[in-house]
């Protein structure tokens, strides 16, 4: 991947990286609903930020992608999915393993400059994380996300509206020719 002509524009060149991706298909777990058809991605060390201001380049970044509704913070302790939209998440300090999927997933080690884009419908934990540990978050333009726990009663209306949850417009770090769109559009 050339980062000097992907879409995301001169201006933020400096702060990418060619990540290491990891692709994680997660299926219904019994309790959560998952997303079988679009990967959990991975992005680690996509991002090389400065310490000063990197939240904020973080969200100017993911908004000129498409990307909105943007908040800072961390990660629930429980598990939780959000079945009206998709997520992203970028670690802007510290470090966290995050259990994905339910409590039959996959767990995986957070750092600093790594994005999480979670699709519509699968679960996301904070198991344990360091003290500083930050993220920016987000959602493709146009969606907002309601907040879902793995209860029996949610279940049906939760695969309804994951099935109808559109592809985002770009990939939250790279563009409309980033990662995510070889992955989801396949």
């Amino acid at each position: 991947m050339d980062l000097k002509e992907l879409s995301v524009g001169r201006q933020f060149a400096e702060y990418l990286n060619a990540p290491r991706v990891i692709a994680h298909r997660l299926k219904e777990d019994g309790a959560i609903p998952n997303n079988s058809i679009l990967p959990l991605l991975i992005y680690q060390n996509a991002l090389k930020l400065p310490q000063q201001e990197a939240p904020s380049i973080i969200e100017r970044l993911v908004e000129g992608n498409q990307w909105g509704g943007t908040w800072r913070n961390g990660i629930y302790t429980y598990h939780h999915y959000h079945s009206t939209a998709h997520e992203v998440l970028i670690v802007f300090a510290g470090t966290a393993d995050v259990q994905l999927g339910g409590n039959k997933g996959v767990t995986q080690t957070f750092r600093r400059g790594d994005v999480v884009i979670i699709p519509a419908g699968v679960a996301h934990k904070n198991l344990s994380s360091s003290r500083d540990f930050a993220i920016v978050g987000a959602y493709p333009e146009g969606q907002e996300p309601d907040m879902n726990y793995g209860k029996a009663a949610e279940r049906a209306k939760a695969r309804e509206n994951i099935a109808r949850v559109e592809l985002p417009k770009a990939d939250p770090i790279y563009g409309q020719d980033g990662i995510l769109m070889e992955h989801w559009l396949k």
